[in-house]
């Protein structure tokens, strides 16, 4: 994969938003996924200013819709999540961002948040923690926004 320059020109931010169908609250489905190990991390909502703001800073943007507010990934624990190639899918209503993540992705501590898998006993745990909740996020809880 040939690595994209973001920051993106003010054009072709306005051109990848347009293309975008967001849904009725101004919302598109975004997963990230490890750019080089195709690791799926995490989804998350978006909306047309934090996929602006990630186009435009390569550091990525969600939108918190249980607080109302951006959320950029590691403000509050340090696990930064650096864009590398944001893919719109066939629809326009679906968003893939390739990321470098730094450290772990879940606020569980794991790297993923997908670490449950059914089996024939049930759900069952696939991964371990890898950082204690408590050190990410250690006055708040966390910043994992899972509504």
């Amino acid at each position: 994969m040939t690595a994209i320059p973001y920051p993106l020109p003010e054009d072709a931010v306005a051109a990848t938003v347009a293309a975008i169908r967001f849904d009725a609250n101004g919302l598109v489905p975004a997963i990230a996924q490890q750019f080089d190990t195709g690791e799926v991390l995490m989804m998350a909502w978006m909306n047309a200013q934090s996929v602006a703001e990630s186009l435009s800073t390569g550091r990525v943007c969600y939108w918190s819709r249980s607080r109302q507010a951006f959320w950029r990934k590691g403000d509050t624990s340090g696990q930064v999540q650096h864009l590398r190639e944001l893919r719109v899918d066939c629809d326009g209503d679906t968003l893939l961002l390739l990321v470098d993540q730094v450290g772990v992705a879940c606020h569980t501590g794991r790297r993923s948040c997908f670490y449950r898998a059914a089996t024939p006993e049930g759900l069952s745990i696939i991964a371990d923690v890898v950082t204690d909740p408590l050190d990410l996020y250690p006055a708040h809880g966390h910043e994992h926004d899972a509504t």
